[in-house]
């Protein structure tokens, strides 16, 4: 299928800018590139009653923490999510309206987390701010104004990877409970990365399209890893996992016109055959980080089915 008219609207507008690609940018730059597209593809912001930041101890300092909900009630279910950008670009401000219409349309209490960034941060550092983060929100939920019994994780490219891998060491923690511990109801994976493989059909066929080429991959694996081999372990490449049995349910959302294609759909095919109940939501003619063009009317429909979900499975 074609890539949608208004995405394409917005790829003719950036070529037409003459915006260099992510691999041929400094990791500061391409940070400034993001936010200057939230300021543009980023809609206007949905209005909250609640809309907070925090800040919590982490295993190298503070992490910033921004908090989102649509109702000042409490003991809402709560959603744990984790930005995307290749474990290198991204912030609380560029996923702001994101996590807006996340809170909207699922009910939930959204926190997103400002994890460390590679390069200057590589693997493990993101992923050791993201279990602390999960642990401390599970654990302080109830003084938020969310219930820690109804705990989801989320989170788009990167940040689906880091939702995916807390979700298997949540699981395998010593006296877990049937979700694990922190007791993980349900997982929501946006365009997820999976595993370390360059070479998958979508790579091939999508490597120059959209905003996310397969050069740009190679460039967001490179400044996130110190060495090639990192990518055999499963807390990297969750797909690499052992066993993917007893996991939560999961939402995998997946970009048709998308080099993570292929990933997002084993990964999800993997948790059905572990006998995870699995949803999957294909997104025709849409390209990776399409999530955060929420100026969207498509983006939009999407972000109210995935809040759909949410509330359907956190009750």
């Amino acid at each position: 299928m074609p890539i949608d008219a208004k995405i394409q609207e917005i790829l003719d507008f950036i070529a037409s800018r003459n915006v260099p690609p992510f691999h041929e940018l400094s990791p500061e730059e391409a940070r400034l590139r993001v936010e200057k597209s939230r300021e543009i593809f980023g809609g206007d912001p949905v209005d909250l009653p609640r809309v907070e930041n925090l800040s919590m101890p982490g295993p190298a300092g503070e992490i910033a923490l921004r908090l989102y909900a649509s109702s000042s009630g409490g003991s809402l279910p709560v959603l744990v999510y984790f930005h995307g950008g290749g474990w290198v670009v991204g912030s609380l401000d560029s996923y702001d309206a994101l996590c807006r219409g996340l809170a909207r349309e699922s009910g939930c209490l959204v926190i997103s987390v400002d994890y460390r960034l590679a390069p200057e941060h590589k693997f493990p550092a993101g992923l050791d701010d993201a279990w602390a983060a999960l642990e401390w929100i599970a654990a302080h939920a109830p003084s938020l104004g969310g219930d820690s019994a109804r705990l989801a994780v989320g989170g788009d490219s990167a940040g689906g990877n880091l939702a995916a891998v807390v979700s298997q060491m949540a699981a395998q923690t010593s006296g877990a409970t049937e979700n694990g511990e922190p007791p993980i109801a349900h997982q929501l994976l946006i365009y997820p990365a999976t595993t370390h493989d360059l070479g998958t059909e979508s790579m091939k066929a999508h490597g120059e399209s959209g905003l996310l080429t397969l050069k740009d991959t190679q460039w967001f694996w490179a400044h996130y890893l110190t060495r090639p081999e990192e990518a055999a372990s499963p807390r990297v490449c969750p797909l690499k996992a052992e066993s993917l049995a007893g996991l939560p349910p999961a939402h995998v959302v997946i970009a048709e016109i998308d080099v993570l294609a292929d990933e997002g759909r084993a990964y999800a095919k993997a948790l059905e055959a572990a006998g995870v109940p699995v949803r999957v939501t294909e997104c025709p003619g849409m390209i990776h980080g399409f999530m955060s063009m929420t100026i969207l009317e498509r983006t939009q429909g999407y972000i109210a089915e995935m809040g759909a979900v949410l509330r359907e499975a956190l009750g």
